[in-house]
C-alpha cells in the first residue's frame, strides 16, 4: 500500500463514524448505500489529487490550526470588478501581498446562468469558470500563483440551488425523472401552497413567492431566491452524492475554503420557515467528513446569516459537539457594529454578543464590516427588549438611518428588499458611504470627512480585534465609494446591491500612495491593523471572546483569553466625543491589573490607555507579556 492510500485509510478510520452518523440522520435505511458511494468517490478523488495538493494536505493535517492563526487576513472581491478577468486578478497579487492579505475570496468565479444570474449565484457549472473571465487553464494558473504567494483561495459552493440552465435542470426539463428528483417540484399548486403558507419571502419585490411554474414540464418548482434558481432536494440521497462530488472537484482545483452558500436554506419541512432545520447541520457535517477523507487541506465556511440562537450551531456547537464547518460569518458582530455606530450606545451589542455561545476551540469566525450582499438588520427581539428597546422599531430605525433619512444621519445608503407587509428593509452601500464619507465629500466639510474615515477604521478595528479571520471588502482599503451607475444599466437596475459592487480601477488604487487623500488614510489605517495584528497572540482564532461593561455607555469592550496565548482587552468608542473607560470595570474582567502596565498595541505611545479619542479603538495587553514592536509582515 502506497503512502497516499495509507493516508486515506487512516483518515477513513477517523472520519467514517462522523459520516455514517450524519447520513443516518439524513437518510435512515438508505444511509449505508449512500456511505459506500461517498467513500468510493472520495477514494477516487484522493487518487486524482495533485502531488502539490497532497503535500499541502499533509502539512495542514500536521498544523490543524492553520486557518485560525493571527496572521490570517482575508479579502473579498468579484473577479471582474477587481481584476477584469482571472489573468487580471493574478496581476493584482502583489497588491494583495502589499496589503497583507493571505486569504482571497473570489466572488462570481464559476460559470453562471446566461442572462440574469443574481450576481453569479445562479450557477450553471460548479467547476468551470465563467467564460467571460477566463478558461479552466487560466483558473489553474491563478490558483498556482496564489498558492505560490502564500494566499489561500476561498470560493462559493452554492448548496441550495442551481440555475435553471444547469445541465441537471436542462435534463429535468427534457423529462429525465432522475434529474427532476434532484429538485423540489410539485404537480399540484395546492402542494406548493401548503409550504408557501409558512415561508418568508427573501426578495419580496424582485421575486415574490417561493415557487415558479415551469410550463414545459407543467410542474411547480421551489425557487426560494429567484425564479431562475431551482432549489435542490437534499432529502434525495442522490443530491448528497452529486454535490459531494462537486465539493471534491472544487477541492482538487485547489480551492482552500469552500463557502457553503445559503446552507441554512437547504432542508425543507412543512409548517416551518424551512430555514435552520436540524438536517442542514447534518448536510454540513457529511460534507466535512467527505472532504476530510480526500482533501483535508480544505475547510468549510458557513454562509449562515441567521439569528444569534442559530449561528454557533454551524460551527458544530450542539447538545453534543460535532465536527461541522470550520468557519462561519460573524454576522452578529457586523450588524451590532453598525448599530452602535448609529446609536452611539454599546448596551445592545453587549447584550446580544454576550449570550452568543463560544464556538468550539477548533473553529473560528470570518469577521467583516461589509460584503457583496445587503445588510439584513438581524436584531433579535429578546436582545432589544433586554436593554429597553423594541426590536421592530430599532430595525426600522437602522434602515432609515443608513438610507440617510433619519435626522442627523451621516450615511447615504440605499434600501433593498423592502417588505411592506412585515416592515423589513435591508441596506446597501459601501463602507465609505455608510460611514459618512460620501456625505462629507459632498458638503466639503473637512471635520465631517475626518470623522467618517475614523468611523470606517473603527469598524475594521473591531473586526480585526475580535478574533477569527478579518475580511476586507474590495475597495474599503482605499475608501472606494458607491457605483450609482448601476441604475442606468437595465440588467442591474432592479437590484440595489450593485450599488456596493464598484470596479476597483488602477487610478483609485494609485491613490493609496497619497497619504493626504481619503484613499491614502484608509490604506495606512488598514495596513496598520494588519501589521499590528500579526504580533498579538490572543488574536489566534482559538481564543474565546466575551464582551463586558466598560463603565462608559458609548464604549464597547471585549476580552479575549486563551490559556496559552494570553489576554487582550478591546475598547471601541462609538461616538465623536472623547471618553474614558472605567478602570474598575477593566479590573473586574482581567483581574487586578494595574492600568499602568497595559499597552495599547495599536498606539504604543498612548499615555492613558483608558482614554479614547473620537471613534478610537484600543487593543490592550499587559506590557510584560508582549514584545513592544509588532511582528513585521512577511
Amino acid at each position: 500500500m502506497g503512502k497516499r492510500a495509507a493516508d486515506f485509510r487512516t483518515r477513513l478510520d477517523e472520519w467514517s463514524d462522523d459520516l455514517a452518523t450524519a447520513l443516518d440522520g439524513l437518510y435512515g435505511d438508505e444511509s449505508d448505500a449512500v456511505l459506500a458511494r461517498l467513500v468510493e468517490h472520495a477514494a477516487e478523488s484522493s487518487r486524482a489529487r495533485s502531488t502539490a495538493l497532497t503535500a499541502l494536505d499533509r502539512r495542514r493535517v500536521a498544523t490543524p490550526d492553520w486557518f485560525q492563526r493571527r496572521e490570517r487576513v482575508g479579502y473579498m472581491a468579484f473577479v471582474d470588478r477587481f481584476g477584469g478577468d482571472l489573468a487580471g486578478v493574478g496581476k493584482r497579487i502583489p497588491y494583495l501581498t502589499e496589503l497583507g492579505v493571505d486569504v482571497l475570496h473570489l466572488l462570481s468565479l464559476f460559470a453562471p446562468r446566461v442572462g440574469e444570474n443574481d450576481g453569479g449565484y445562479a450557477v450553471r457549472d460548479y467547476l468551470v469558470p465563467d467564460p467571460a473571465i477566463g478558461t479552466p487553464d487560466d483558473l489553474d494558473d491563478l490558483v498556482a500563483d496564489l498558492h505560490a504567494a502564500g494566499i489561500s483561495l476561498c470560493a462559493d459552493f452554492v448548496l441550495n440551488h442551481t440555475s435553471d440552465d444547469h445541465d441537471w435542470a436542462v435534463q429535468a426539463r427534457a423529462g429525465s425523472r432522475y434529474h427532476q428528483d434532484l429538485f423540489i417540484m410539485f404537480d399540484a399548486v395546492a402542494d406548493a401552497e401548503r409550504y408557501e403558507a409558512t415561508l418568508p419571502e427573501v426578495f419580496p419585490q424582485m421575486a415574490p413567492g417561493n415557487f415558479t411554474y415551469a410550463d414545459d414540464i407543467e410542474r411547480w418548482v421551489w425557487t426560494t431566491f429567484r425564479e431562475f434558481q431551482w432549489d435542490l432536494n437534499w432529502a434525495n440521497p442522490d443530491v448528497m452524492v452529486e454535490m459531494a462530488q462537486v465539493a471534491l472537484g472544487l477541492a482538487n482545483l485547489g480551492v482552500d475554503i469552500l463557502r457553503l452558500d445559503a446552507i441554512a436554506f437547504t432542508w425543507k419541512r412543512l409548517d416551518t420557515n424551512s430555514q435552520n432545520q436540524p438536517e442542514a447541520h447534518l448536510i454540513a457535517q457529511a460534507l466535512r467528513a467527505v472532504l476530510a477523507l480526500a482533501a483535508p487541506a480544505t475547510v468549510l465556511l458557513a454562509e449562515a446569516i441567521v439569528g444569534p440562537d442559530d449561528l454557533v450551531g454551524y460551527l458544530g456547537h450542539h447538545r453534543l459537539e460535532r465536527r461541522e464547518c470550520h468557519l462561519a460569518y460573524h454576522n452578529q458582530l457586523m450588524v451590532q457594529g453598525w448599530s452602535m455606530l448609529a446609536t452611539g450606545e454599546a448596551a445592545l451589542a453587549r447584550a446580544a454578543l454576550s449570550r452568543l455561545t463560544d464556538p468550539p476551540a477548533t473553529t473560528t469566525w470570518f469577521t467583516y464590516v461589509r460584503c457583496h450582499d445587503d445588510i439584513g438588520w438581524a436584531i433579535d427581539d429578546a436582545d432589544a427588549a433586554a436593554v429597553g428597546l423594541s426590536g421592530p422599531i430599532h430595525r426600522a430605525f437602522l434602515a432609515q438611518f443608513y438610507r440617510g433619512d433619519f435626522p442627523m444621519s451621516f450615511a447615504s445608503g440605499a434600501p433593498f428588499a423592502t417588505n411592506d407587509a412585515t416592515g423589513d428593509e435591508r441596506t446597501c452601500g459601501m463602507t465609505a458611504s455608510l460611514a459618512g464619507v460620501a456625505a462629507a465629500q459632498a458638503s466639503g466639510d473637512a471635520v465631517a470627512l475626518d470623522l467618517a474615515i475614523r468611523r470606517a477604521l473603527l469598524l475594521y478595528g473591531l473586526a480585526f480585534g475580535y478574533g477569527g479571520i478579518p475580511i476586507i471588502y474590495m475597495g474599503d482599503e482605499v475608501c472606494l465609494g458607491d457605483d450609482a451607475g448601476y441604475r442606468d444599466d437595465p440588467a442591474r437596475s432592479a437590484d440595489s446591491r450593485w450599488l456596493h459592487r464598484p470596479e476597483l480601477d488602477d487610478a483609485h488604487v494609485a491613490l493609496r500612495l497619497s497619504p493626504g487623500t481619503e484613499a491614502g488614510r484608509l490604506w495606512v489605517g488598514m495596513r496598520h491593523l494588519v501589521e499590528t495584528r500579526r504580533g498579538v497572540r490572543p488574536l489566534h482564532g482559538a481564543a474565546q471572546t466575551q464582551p463586558f461593561d466598560t463603565g462608559a455607555p458609548t464604549v464597547f469592550g471585549w476580552h479575549r483569553h486563551h490559556d496559552r496565548f494570553g489576554d487582550l482587552v478591546g475598547l471601541a468608542n462609538f461616538t465623536p466625543h472623547d471618553v474614558r473607560a472605567d478602570s474598575r470595570a477593566l479590573a473586574a474582567v482581567v483581574g487586578a491589573v494595574d492600568a499602568g502596565r497595559l499597552v495599547d498595541r495599536l498606539d504604543m505611545t498612548a499615555p492613558d490607555v483608558l482614554a479614547l479619542d473620537a471613534y478610537q479603538v484600543r487593543w490592550l495587553a499587559v506590557a510584560d507579556d508582549y514584545e513592544i514592536v509588532p511582528a513585521p509582515l512577511r
